[in-house]
Order: C-alpha cells, then sequence, then structure tokens
C-alpha cells in the first residue's frame, strides 16, 4: 500500500505551527525559571528547586515531540547563560539534556506502561546527576558526589512536585486546545 503524501502547503503549515507551538512553550518554560528563581522557598541545604520549568518539558515530551523537548533544555540553558552566567548555563544544559534523554529512554523502553510519576522523578534526579557530574568536571578538588544522598532526596521530592503539577494543569491546557 502506497503512503499518501502531504501537499507541501500541509507540511509548512505544520511545520509553521509545530515552530510556534515550540515558541510558546519556551516562553513558558522562561516565565517559570524565572518566577522558580525569584521565589526564595527557604530549603535547608543550598541549590534546590523545585524545577517548575520541567513541567513544560514533561508537556512537550508527553504531547508534542521528543525533539522540542531537547530542544527547550538547551534552549533553557541559553537563557541561563544569558541571565546567570557560563557555570550556571552549563549546570543547566548538562542537569537538562541528561534529564530529557533518560526520560525518552525510559519512555521508548516501557511505553504506556510508565506513570508520569515515575518519569519526573527519573528526570528530576538525572537533572542533579547531570548537574554533580558537571561541577565535578570544573571543580576537580572537591569531592561533590558527598552531596549526591542531599540531591537524590530532592529530585524524588520534586518529581513528585513536577508531576502532580502536570497532571493538574493538563484538564485546563486541554480546555485551552492543547493536545494529550
Amino acid at each position: 500500500m502506497a503512503e499518501k503524501k502531504l501537499p507541501d502547503r500541509t507540511i509548512n503549515s505544520i511545520r509553521i505551527k509545530r515552530m510556534v507551538l515550540t515558541g510558546l512553550l519556551f516562553a513558558v518554560v522562561l516565565v517559570l525559571a524565572v518566577v522558580e528563581n525569584e521565589l526564595q522557598i527557604p530549603v535547608p541545604v543550598p541549590g534546590i528547586k523545585l524545577g517548575l520549568s520541567n513541567i513544560v518539558v514533561m508537556y512537550s515530551l508527553f504531547f508534542v515531540e521528543k525533539k522540542e523537548a531537547l530542544l527547550l533544555a538547551v534552549l533553557k540553558a541559553l537563557f541561563v547563560f544569558l541571565t546567570r552566567g557560563a557555570v550556571a548555563a552549563l549546570l543547566s544544559l548538562c542537569g537538562g539534556l541528561l534529564s530529557v534523554s533518560v526520560m525518552i529512554i525510559f519512555l521508548l523502553i516501557f511505553k504506556e506502561k510508565i506513570s508520569y510519576l515515575m518519569i519526573s522523578i527519573l528526570g528530576a534526579v538525572s537533572h542533579n546527576v547531570g548537574q554533580i557530574i558537571a561541577i565535578s568536571f570544573i571543580y576537580t578538588n572537591i569531592f561533590v558526589w558527598a552531596y549526591f544522598p542531599v540531591l537524590l532526596i530532592s529530585g524524588i521530592i520534586a518529581g513528585v512536585a513536577t508531576s502532580t503539577l502536570l497532571k493538574v494543569t493538563l484538564p485546563a491546557l486541554k480546555r485551552l486546545g492543547f493536545k494529550q
């Protein structure tokens, strides 16, 4: 059976819609990153964040395209570079790329059998691991892996929180016409 070829106009329309959606998602990533940076949530350990922008990355991963989720992680790191400098950008890039890559791998392996919660926890913990790897290359004279248990626990908590927030926002996104 021969595949139907879509007209060029239709293909261009789809590409434009996807580009606009990715731009909108990136704008939401930026807003959530800024809000999270401005929120001074008291935590007993420095460097712990909730990862609110990961909600958008997960949405993209589940409902748009995996490559758009990777693109959002890279664009966020570029934004971090422009606003907070090279070290923060490297941490964002390493954490973001490892996080999205791990989530993609687990989605490909387990397909529909893995929950948003588990994907979110794996993503959050992987993000922290990516940051530790980057820090261990930057500061070779300190033992940063001693910090891993704290980041593991915080990653689990952040993963639960972002998964819950994604589930809460999905009905509103559906009413706005976003696919699920």
